[in-house]
């Protein structure tokens, strides 16, 4: 799959997605009505509701089949990707909680490391 592609699919997903979520919103709209008003006939709100779901099937079936484009995407970027970063990760915003345990577990690690450097370099006979 070319990289073109694979955007046109990615912009395809996202209008798809938002047309089946479009539709059930539509749909919501339409039974509440139906509920509310009841002086409406329902030869009215019976064709339109189906085709409201049709149309929202129509549209998650698309969003699947594009939805498979974009993960075949991931295979293409990973070369793209910094070389520093294990896996492809990107820098994200982490939240002070993860920060805070980030840095408490390299300060002990410092700490640790500095107790071993201590033990290898002091003469064994000290402070007797």
């Amino acid at each position: 799959m070319v990289k073109e592609d694979l955007a046109d699919y990615t912009r395809k997903y996202e209008i798809f997605r938002h047309h089946a979520w479009a539709g059930t919103a539509f749909l919501s709209i339409l039974l509440a009505l139906r509920y509310f008003i009841t002086s409406i006939p329902r030869y009215v709100f019976i064709p339109l509701g189906t085709l409201l779901i049709v149309y929202i099937l129509i549209c998650v079936l698309y969003t699947y089949k594009y939805r498979a484009g974009l993960s075949k995407s991931q295979e293409y970027d990973q070369p793209s990707q910094p070389a520093g970063k294990p896996g492809g990760q990107t820098a994200a915003p982490e939240s002070p909680k993860i920060q805070k345990k980030r840095a408490k577990t390299e300060a002990k690690a410092r700490k640790k490391e500095q107790k071993s450097l201590a033990k290898t370099s002091s003469p064994h006979g000290e402070g007797s």
